[in-house]
């Protein structure tokens, strides 16, 4: 009986580990999207030149900054290594422009997120 217990136990903290591995790069993309500041954007639907000043203080503020991919989809803005670097001070000068993004795309639980390798205002 204990050696049933201990196996079951086992293999739940066995799923439990293989639950919690982060998402894996599932390709490598290129995107044009509008740099947002995801809060207003998300609660109140603002964007755009007239948001500018709004979103870098926002950004300043520590709120995230991320993509409005001209798919419609949402990213997440990503930094590259263990923890991620903060993306904020990258995007901040980009605030509500848009611009071309490539960078690895990681999907969970319908969430986009984008870890940056280049970004370059769109002309």
């Amino acid at each position: 009986m204990k050696s049933k217990a201990l196996t079951l136990a086992f293999a739940a903290l066995a799923a439990t580990a293989v639950a919690a591995k982060p998402a894996q790069a599932q390709e490598a993309i290129t995107i044009t999207a509008e740099v947002v500041d995801l809060v207003c954007y998300l609660n109140m639907g603002v964007k755009g030149e007239s948001h500018r000043e709004c979103a870098q203080v926002c950004a300043d503020a520590g709120l995230a900054l991320g993509f409005l991919g001209s798919d419609g989809q949402i990213y997440l803005a990503s930094g590259q290594g263990m923890p991620a670097a903060a993306t904020n001070p990258q995007l901040r000068p980009h605030a509500e422009h848009t611009v071309e993004v490539t960078g690895m795309l990681h999907e969970r639980s319908g969430a986009r997120s984008i870890v940056i390798e280049s970004i370059s205002m769109k002309k």
